[in-house]
């Protein structure tokens, strides 16, 4: 049946002359599809965005909001899932920049691919922004205040009505025009994205292959390899929908958590908060959306206003935009770029202390000396750290090019350098304890990170013989086969299940948890059935 349907678009669609990217049998992992995440995200957040569209009313936000929630079927899950969708885009649009910026994908001859990435997370925060205000609660008219006064103190206060219109009397009319003309310029950026991503370059290859710049294949292999579709298509719609699926599930499952702590409320609390006209809205702790804690903490340095955005906020996006053109070596291993990885690595320090540091004191002043006692160590440390690391080609340094093990080091450093503070401050034996275990694992991060993620590219691992490996394999393809017909009787009985969930009120959102199982079933279907139909014994690099 499904052979039937697919060759029925292959003929109608024509598939095989479609020039999206061939990709090696090598290249199905999750790392190498970040980009598939993003815009999973990305169309998610839109369709809902369309479906919101149809029942806000900007020149009452508030009112309108709470009329999505209450009395919309429904309306409540998609408005949830719609702002965990934008959430959860800014996430994964970090972890594929900064997994981008590790491996060097910035280099010729994707400068361009870059630069319309970079534009794309600005944009992103700043639509998110917007979309956050149409709330319309006492947070987002406290987040729009603040905007509205950082603009003002660098000298834009011109631009504020143009940006926020009569927002403090509840009419919200310019900030959606400007938020849905930000969502079609990143839809038009996307586009060509993709174009240059997808069809004209390609995935970069591994570092086996390719290991300087240019890292593209060349047309004559390119050609050989497995088409978009329906391989391609197959692994990413597995990764869309279970992007999907864990946008929906986790908001809906939040709504039932109550007496969340002060510092989580910016990141779990989906629940809009009381007006600011209202009685209620006084005993409310005001905070910006989690995704501008660090530009909210950037206002309260000392200096002026413009001279702290400069030093926080444009210094780092331009140095990202023009990186490409700073770093001319055609080295790609992040050991042989150690100035570029430390600059990394010293961002994604910044970006995560003055977030957590605007999370715990929002709006507090801070001083020169606090300013530099929180940065420089571990700016310092990071650098000796990163020093320490050899640069042997021999090494594989996904480790150090996983954006995830980017965070685990980054991580140890900030606990490394705390621990000292805590010891200088008042010292006692346990925290002498800590700050040698938590330098002890900075120093083993800093010379070789671990074994278990650390491998030889040389690829130097035993392997059991071709007979053997399709053996275990073709055992693993009928477990898998059985574990599809179990999850599709699961995603049955829950399908039959959610109906019954009431449209609207307390019990609504359990049809999101429902809808976000079924989308996280259906992905796992078509990443099962890509390993039975495609997985091969040995798929060896390009």
């Amino acid at each position: 049946m499904f052979e039937r349907v697919r060759n029925w678009f292959k003929e109608r669609i024509n598939m095989d002359d479609l020039p999206f990217f061939r990709t090696p049998d090598y290249m199905y992992h999750v790392g190498d599809w970040l980009g598939a995440l993003v815009a999973g995200a990305f169309f998610y957040t839109v369709i809902s965005g369309l479906i919101l569209l149809l029942y806000y009313n900007p020149e009452a936000g508030y009112q309108a909001t709470q009329t999505v929630i209450n009395q919309v079927p429904y309306g409540s899950v998609v408005l949830y899932s719609h702002l965990y969708g934008a959430y959860a885009m800014i996430i994964l649009a970090y972890v594929h920049m900064f997994r981008n910026y590790f491996v060097g994908a910035y280099k010729k001859p994707r400068e361009l691919v870059w630069i319309l990435g970079v534009l794309m997370l600005s944009l992103t925060l700043g639509t998110s922004f917007l979309g956050y205000s149409l709330i319309g609660d006492v947070l987002a008219t406290s987040a729009v205040d603040v905007g509205a006064g950082i603009l003002s103190g660098i000298g834009l206060g011109s631009l504020v009505p143009i940006f926020f219109g009569n927002y403090s009397a509840g009419d919200y009319s310019r900030v959606l025009a400007l938020h849905i003309i930000l969502v079609a310029l990143i839809g038009l950026l996307f586009v060509v994205h993709f174009f240059l991503a997808d069809i004209q370059y390609g995935m970069m290859p591994s570092r086996k292959v390719k290991d300087k710049a240019p890292a593209v294949y060349p047309k004559a292999q390119w050609s050989k390899f497995n088409p978009w579709w329906p391989r391609n298509f197959i692994y990413m719609m597995s990764l869309v929908f279970m992007t999907w699926g864990f946008i929906l599930i986790i908001p809906d499952l939040l709504v039932y958590v109550n007496g969340l702590p002060q510092i989580a409320n910016p990141f779990l609390n989906p629940k809009p908060a009381p007006p600011p006209n209202s009685p209620a809205a006084a005993s409310v702790t005001t905070y910006p959306p989690w995704f501008f804690l660090f530009m909210y903490k950037i206002a309260d340095f000392p200096a002026s206003l413009t001279i702290d955005i400069v030093i926080g906020v444009f210094i780092p996006l331009i140095y990202l935009l023009i990186v490409p053109f700073i770093d001319r070596s055609d080295e790609l291993h992040p050991l042989k770029r150690k100035l570029f990885t430390w600059i990394g690595v010293v961002m994604m320090v910044f970006l995560i202390q003055t977030s957590l540091w605007g999370d715990l004191a929002p709006g507090v002043p801070v001083t020169w000396n606090e300013v530099f006692e929180a940065y420089l160590p571990p700016a310092v440390i990071s650098a000796v750290g990163i020093l320490l690391i050899p640069s042997n080609p021999r090494l594989n340094s996904k480790a150090l090019a996983n954006p995830f093990t980017m965070l685990g080091f980054v991580a140890i450093t900030l606990l490394f350098v705390g621990s000292i503070f805590e010891v200088m401050s008042s010292p006692s034996v346990a925290d002498v304890i800590l700050v040698g275990l938590f330098g002890s694992m900075f120093v083993t991060l800093g010379k070789m990170l671990s074994p278990y993620v650390a491998r030889t590219e040389s690829g130097s691992v035993e392997k059991a013989s071709l007979s053997a490996d399709e053996s275990r394999l073709a055992v693993k393809k009928n477990l898998a086969q059985v574990i599809m017909l179990i999850l599709l009787v699961i995603a049955i009985i829950i399908a039959a299940d959610m109906w019954s969930i009431p449209a609207t009120g307390y019990y609504s959102n359990l049809f999101g948890v429902d809808l976000g199982l079924l989308f996280l079933i259906a992905g796992e279907e078509f990443s099962l059935y890509h390993y039975v139909v495609y997985k091969k014994p040995v798929e060896p690099e390009e």
